[in-house]
């Protein structure tokens, strides 16, 4: 059995998780930590699974992750690594 892929965060990514966390923190701080929890699980069951979520059909090469009706984590992935690439709104403009 091949080993697990690592699961990496970048930079931006996690920028954008706060960012996003502290837009919901300011109206709702216990959505927000209930957000964050949800995403951070999410995310590492990643490299257990990495196509579980479907391919962005607007962002060759990614997986959206959708995380409630509004949050998207936008990733990709390889046999040896899961890139949490950017998490977003919906409304948000996406990543070229």
């Amino acid at each position: 059995m091949p080993p697990k892929p690592r699961l990496e965060w970048r930079a931006q990514a996690q920028e954008d998780l706060l960012t996003l966390i502290g837009q919901v923190a300011d109206d709702k701080p216990d959505a927000a930590l209930d957000l964050l929890e949800e995403i951070e699980a999410k995310a590492a069951k990643l490299v257990d699974h990495p196509k579980l979520y479907k391919p962005s059909s607007r962002v060759r090469g990614h997986r959206e992750m959708v995380v409630r009706a509004n949050y998207i984590v936008l990733y990709r992935e390889s046999a040896t690594l899961v890139e949490i690439v950017s998490v977003l709104h919906a409304r948000q403009q996406w990543p070229q």
